[in-house]
């Protein structure tokens, strides 16, 4: 028997669907084009008001009266848009990406003479995104990045907003939670650098981890009141903001997972797969400073998911538990020095203070400095 024929009506509606699959991205593919466009030209109205003020004897004198008459003329002739703050924000984004000048388009004004592989107006060759400016980010992430003093932060962060496709609102969350100083205390110098080159590259477990976190979408108080089921719950509840937090290649498993020994029952609070290291990540939560009994507890769970749950084609396992403070020696003596499995780190219901994180990272990074001189 024949294929029975196609309702005119069905047939009509997949033709639709085809046909709006096409167009949606097409119109998506023409949002980015422009939006890339506009940023690239943003960046060089920076440059023709940076290159515009040497001119000018008094230079602070004479960039606030350019800025104030260009807006006039801009606006009068475009309307909304180019207000004396939006041309500030402008230079700014020229002086914060000036480094990148060989890699960021010339052909605004036609200059497309410039050696080596670089990206144009036309798409017609690129250079990494990471080398010029991004396609995937829009000004509004850009205005969020050049505000970020630290150079090599301020890669990372656009590095990883492409990665992930962080939106606007995510990136300033990561910004303001001090996504890249936080991985950075368990770093030395070199692999300061590697962040800012390569963005969050997970290649142990040691990679996967931060310390502290930060948990202050979870709107809980800081309280001595809070107990484990209401931090899990509230974790549960927002989910989506832990998995960004915790970082990409987490994947969520289960909660109150059950380990039954002979009889006797335990639960692990929260269980995760990571996608990048292939392994279980075994989560304990305490609403208390950690303890050895503690750790001890995570050993078992990690034991038991390397005994009992992990595939042939899994790594070990890895145990985290998130606690409100911790004694490192205690973690030291309990775990040993060569410990790649089970970690402690701290978690912040509010968003950290930079100067006090910035003031304890310079401690630790000595301290590790110390540590590897003696050795």
């Amino acid at each position: 028997m024949g294929k029975e024929p196609v309702k005119p009506d069905k047939a009509e509606r997949q033709l639709f669907e085809r046909v709006v699959a096409i167009l949606e991205q097409a119109r998506s593919q023409v949002i980015r084009t422009v939006n890339s466009r506009m940023v690239l030209a943003y960046w060089h109205i920076g440059r023709e008001i940076v290159e515009e003020e040497q001119h000018g004897e008094n230079r602070a004198e004479y960039g606030e009266r350019l800025i104030r008459g260009l807006s006039k003329r801009l606006t009068a002739k475009y309307g909304r848009g180019f207000s004396a703050t939006s041309l500030w924000d402008f230079r700014r984004f020229y002086v914060a990406y000036a480094h990148r000048s060989q890699e960021i388009v010339h052909t605004v004004r036609g200059e497309s003479n410039l050696p080596g592989k670089v990206r144009t107006m036309c798409g017609e060759s690129a250079a990494p995104s990471h080398g010029g400016l991004s396609d995937e980010l829009s000004w509004s992430h850009y205005r969020l990045l050049m505000r970020v003093e630290n150079e090599h932060a301020r890669s990372f962060y656009e590095i990883e907003t492409e990665r992930n496709r962080w939106n606007v609102r995510e990136l300033e969350r990561q910004i303001n939670s001090l996504f890249f100083e936080r991985l950075l205390k368990s770093r030395d110098k070199e692999g300061m650098l590697k962040l800012a080159r390569e963005g969050h590259a997970v290649d142990n477990p040691m990679d996967a981890i931060k310390d502290p976190y930060v948990l202050e979408f979870l709107d809980l108080p800081e309280s001595h009141r809070l107990v484990e089921s209401d931090l899990e719950e509230a974790l549960i509840t927002h989910l989506q903001e832990f998995l960004l937090e915790l970082g990409s290649g987490f994947a969520f498993v289960a909660r109150q997972k059950r380990l039954t020994l002979e009889g006797d029952h335990f639960y692990a609070d929260l269980v995760f797969y990571h996608t990048r290291l292939k392994c279980y990540v075994v989560i304990d939560l305490k609403v208390a400073k950690l303890t050895h009994a503690d750790l001890g507890q995570m050993q078992m769970y990690v034991n038991y998911f390397d005994r009992e749950v992990r595939g042939e084609d899994d790594n070990p396992s890895i145990g985290l538990i998130l606690c409100t403070s911790k004694n490192n020696a205690v973690v030291r003596y309990v775990l040993g020095e060569e410990n790649r499995q089970i970690f402690a780190s701290r978690y912040q219901l509010i968003l950290p203070d930079e100067k006090k994180l910035a003031a304890e990272l310079r401690r630790e990074l000595q301290m590790l400095s110390e540590k590897k001189g003696t050795q």
